[in-house]
């Protein structure tokens, strides 16, 4: 019980510490290279239109899978 207590002990101890130095981080680094939004729009206008392109080719194939069997 008493390993326990202590391994809690510094987990948590270490957790903090490492929030305190994240946080005294951004603080003094306010522009640390965060993703922008702009990013993110582009990222999922590319995800979606590659899913739409993708959907699109497996519904024509399906569609004419019997008549492509002959090629």
């Amino acid at each position: 019980m008493k390993h326990t207590a202590a391994r809690t002990y510094r987990a948590v101890h270490w957790l903090t510490t490492r929030l305190q130095e994240r946080l005294e981080e951004a603080t003094r680094r306010p522009d640390r290279g965060d993703i922008s939004i702009t990013t993110v729009i582009i990222w999922v206008a590319a995800v979606t239109g590659a899913a739409l392109i993708a959907g699109t080719i497996i519904v024509v194939v399906t569609k004419y899978n019997g008549k492509l069997t002959g090629l």
